[in-house]
């Protein structure tokens, strides 16, 4: 499942990042690294959303949303 597939409100566990490398590393900087929790706080058109990781707020773009791989928390 792709991260811009999960609705407002839900909980997902991140599972593989699918993107250009500069990105994928700023993003495992900020804690975004496999088997972490996300939570989505609001969504925003197609893919745009807010998201709460490890405490912090982050704003992801489409292009972002749809190229990393989660599975739900649950």
């Amino acid at each position: 499942m792709l991260l811009k597939d999960i609705k407002k409100g839900e909980n997902c566990i991140v599972e593989k990042l699918n993107l250009p490398f500069f990105m994928e590393q700023r993003l495992e900087s900020l804690g975004m690294t496999k088997d972490t929790e996300i939570s989505v706080l609001n969504r925003k058109g197609k893919g745009i959303m807010i998201i709460k990781l490890r405490g912090s707020r982050f704003a992801l773009g489409y292009n972002m949303t749809k190229n990393i791989t989660v599975r739900k928390a649950g």
